[in-house]
């Protein structure tokens, strides 16, 4: 490892190439090429040795001569992580409906694998590329998406080139507006319950949330930050340890990262004997349909999902038949008032 780290620090000075990595792995172009693109005619010891090699060196392959070759196939890939939850379940399927009334086919790529992921996004049989893969793509890969015309929209960051744009949720206005909303009901210990770390959406949702309690001179506590990823069951048991090792000064109001946060917040509350909104209050974000018939029904920040959805299919079709450039579209939302908060 330490030779190919010293001799890649030489190949950053010039464009690295194929041939190049096949080089410093003492390997064939074609080898190379297998291990790139998932072929199963290596073996496991030989493709980690040629990956590492790939990462030392920052490679990214050459598209432009690829997609030049490349016949359109009217597909679209929809890059992922999970499609766990509601969220999106509801978001695939706009999408889906609105690549087939295109004439478009979705192709779904889940992996928490980064090189899988990437070797699809750069070299699968797709026109185009939607991505929500929170920190798996950074600056050089987006900037390799932008060298080779590659067309992407992004629904988990703000980005937007000739050949790039994005469709995201304005999450920072509503996690202002969701804590406004609670401290004009007169709660003043707030906590925020987080989703994954490094997520665009959870983290310009805290954003919002740190802003507004500023702007009300209310002090932030770090202590009133606790992870929930986006999930019930981890929001139910973070909430739960958090309340028993706080019961003298509980929080007044708990801002819950998504509505699957906020229903596992109410499940710990109410284990810990709490009632809701009598003794606590909660609000959520997102509005998913369960959030209307939960008891207490759940105050919420809507977010049009389907909208997202449909914009971002609409914006990437765009851009593969060069009708517009990529641009960012903030998707406003609407706080929807219910039965898990009331005034303090």
């Amino acid at each position: 490892m330490y030779l190919i780290l010293v001799l890649g620090a030489e190949y950053t000075m010039k464009n690295i190439t194929i041939k190049d990595v096949a080089k410093i792995a003492g390997v064939s172009i074609s080898t190379v090429s297998n291990a790139l693109n998932n072929v199963d005619v290596l073996t496991l010891e030989t493709k980690k040795h040629i990956l590492n090699v790939v990462k030392d060196l920052n490679y990214t392959p050459n598209l432009k001569g690829k997609h030049l070759k490349a016949s359109k196939t009217n597909m679209i890939g929809f890059f992922t992580t999970s499609v766990n939850g509601p969220y999106f379940h509801e978001l695939v399927e706009a999408m889906s409906k609105e690549c087939e009334r295109h004439g478009y086919v979705l192709n779904i790529f889940v992996s928490n694998t980064k090189e899988m992921i990437l070797n699809n996004i750069f070299g699968g049989p797709i026109d185009g590329a939607i991505i929500f893969v929170y920190d798996f793509i950074n600056e050089a890969e987006v900037i390799t998406l932008e060298n080779n015309n590659l067309n992407a929209v992004f629904i988990d960051r703000e980005i937007s080139s000739k050949n790039i744009g994005s469709i995201i949720f304005d999450s920072y206005t509503y996690g202002y507006e969701a804590t406004s909303y609670l401290i004009n009901q007169g709660h003043k210990r707030i906590a925020f319950i987080e989703g994954y770390k490094n997520n665009y959406d959870s983290e310009q949702r805290k954003k919002g949330y740190k802003e507004a309690l500023a702007d009300n001179k209310i002090n932030f506590n770090s202590q009133y930050i606790i992870k929930g990823n986006f999930e019930e069951e981890v929001s139910f048991e973070n909430v739960k340890t958090f309340v028993r090792e706080n019961k003298i000064e509980v929080p007044e109001a708990f801002f819950a990262g998504n509505d699957l946060s906020a229903i596992g917040c109410i499940r710990a509350l109410e284990s810990e004997g709490y009632v809701v909104p009598e003794d606590v209050s909660v609000i959520g974000f997102d509005d998913i349909e369960i959030s209307q018939y939960h008891q207490p029904s759940i105050t919420t920040v809507k977010t049009p999902i389907t909208e997202q959805g449909i914009l971002a299919v609409q914006h990437l079709i765009k851009l593969i038949n060069n009708e517009e450039v990529g641009k960012i579209c903030k998707i406003p939302g609407e706080i929807i008032s219910r039965e898990s908060t009331a005034q303090y």
